[in-house]
C-alpha cells in the first residue's frame, strides 16, 4: 500500500515504517511541524519517501493515517480527497484524554467513514468515540538489545518538559522518591532540574539525548522510575524494559498492567516505590533477575513484529471496507476491530 502519515512521533514512526508498505512524508521548505519529512540522522528503510505536498494531487495513495485534528483538512487540500470518503482513513490517537473521563469526547467521534485506533486499552477506555469503530494496537518498538550492567547505584527516568508537565508527568514526587536512590532525569527540558526542585543533589537532569546514547546511558543506571500520574504508555519505559532494567513504577493509567509484578515494583503509594529503589539499587542480583523478566515480558508484549502484524490487519480492514463502502449507507453501527495480540499473562 500507499500510506500517508506525517512524523510526528519519532519512536513511533520509526517502527511503523519498518513493515511492508510504501510511506509517504509530507516534506515542506524549512521543514516544520506539518512538512518534517524523514528525520536527519535516523535509518529508516528506502519505502520510507518524502514527497512534496503538491505532488499528493496525482499520487496514489491508499490509505492515510491522521495522528492531529488538523490533518484531516490539510490532507483533503493537498489530495484534493477527502480522507474518510475518497480514501480510506485511520486516525491514530497516541494520548490520553486531557479533560475529564466524563466528558473526553474525541474529536472524530461518531465518524462513520474512519476507524480509530488507539495505542493502548487503557486510551481507548477513557476515550468517548462514540459511534466511530476503534481499534487498539499497542506500541511495539525495535529491540536494542539487552545492554543493561546496572554499574551505576541510581535510578533514571525519561520525561520531557518535566516542569511544564508537573503533576501530569508526577515531577512533583520525584524529590520524595530522589529519597530512595538518587535520580538522573533524561529529556528535554531536564537541564537543572535538581535545582528547580529544591534536591539539587539528589535529582540530575540530564537533558535531551540522541536516542542510541540514551539507551546507553539508561543501561547503565540500576533501575528505571516510571512516575508518570497520568499519561498514554511512554516508549521509553518500554525501551528500558528491553534494555533489561528493572521497574520501580506508579500503578496508574496502562502502566498498571504493562508492568508485570516480577519485573520489579508497581504500586501507587510512593512511600512504597521509595522503598523499592532504595532495596534494588542495594541489591544488583535482585536488580538484574528483575530486569530478566522486565526483558523478557517487553520484547514478547512489545515487539516490532507483533506491532506490524496488527496494524497490517488494521489496514487491510480499513482498506477493504472502504472500497465496499456506499456512499448513500446510513446503517453503519460501532464496531470494533479484533486485532490479534499475543498471549500473555493473566496478571501483566
Amino acid at each position: 500500500m500507499n500510506v500517508l502519515l506525517w512524523h510526528l512521533h519519532g519512536s513511533w514512526t520509526t517502527a511503523f515504517v519498518q513493515g511492508p508498505h510504501r510511506y509517504l512524508l509530507p516534506t515542506v521548505p524549512g521543514r516544520g511541524p506539518w512538512g518534517s519529512g524523514r528525520p536527519s540522522g535516523c535509518a529508516w528503510p528506502a519505502h520510507a519517501v518524502e514527497v512534496q505536498p503538491e505532488r499528493l494531487a496525482d499520487t496514489d495513495v491508499d490509505v492515510v493515517v491522521l495522528q492531529r485534528p488538523e490533518e484531516l483538512a490539510l490532507a483533503a487540500r493537498w489530495l484534493r480527497r477527502t480522507p474518510g470518503r475518497d480514501v480510506a482513513a485511520v486516525y491514530l490517537e497516541h494520548d490520553v484524554p486531557r479533560g475529564a473521563a466524563a466528558t473526553s469526547r474525541h474529536p472524530m467521534t461518531d465518524r462513520d467513514d474512519m476507524t480509530l485506533v488507539h495505542v493502548s486499552a487503557f486510551n481507548a477506555l477513557m476515550w468517548d468515540s462514540g459511534r466511530t469503530r476503534t481499534a487498539v494496537v499497542e506500541h511495539g518498538i525495535l529491540d536494542p538489545g539487552r545492554r543493561y550492567t546496572g554499574e551505576l547505584p541510581v535510578a533514571a527516568t525519561v520525561v520531557n518538559e518535566p516542569m511544564r508537565h508537573n503533576r501530569t508527568a508526577g515531577t512533583d514526587l520525584l524529590p520524595g522518591l530522589s529519597r530512595g536512590a538518587p535520580l538522573d532525569v533524561f529529556g528535554r527540558g531536564t537541564e537543572g532540574l535538581g535545582m528547580r526542585l529544591g534536591a539539587a543533589i539528589r535529582i540530575q537532569g540530564q537533558g535531551d539525548l540522541p536516542q542510541p546514547r540514551m539507551h546507553a546511558e539508561l543501561a547503565r543506571r540500576r533501575v528505571y522510575l516510571h512516575p508518570m500520574r497520568w499519561s498514554s504508555l511512554g516508549l521509553a519505559l518500554i525501551e528500558a524494559m528491553q534494555l533489561g532494567l528493572p521497574v520501580v513504577a506508579l500503578a496508574t493509567a496502562e502502566a498498571a498492567g504493562a508492568v508485570p509484578p516480577e519485573a520489579g515494583v508497581s504500586a501507587t503509594d510512593p512511600d512504597r516505590l521509595a522503598d523499592a529503589l532504595r532495596e534494588l539499587v542495594a541489591d544488583p542480583e535482585r536488580a538484574r533477575a528483575h530486569g530478566a523478566v522486565a526483558r523478557a515480558h517487553a520484547v514478547r508484549r512489545y515487539g516490532l513484529h507483533r506491532f506490524l502484524h496488527d496494524w497490517d490487519a488494521v489496514l487491510h480492514q480499513v482498506t477493504a471496507d472502504h472500497r465496499r463502502r456506499r456512499p448513500c449507507d446510513t446503517r453503519r453501527r460501532a464496531t470494533h476491530l479484533r486485532v490479534v495480540r499475543p498471549a500473555v499473562e493473566p496478571r501483566r
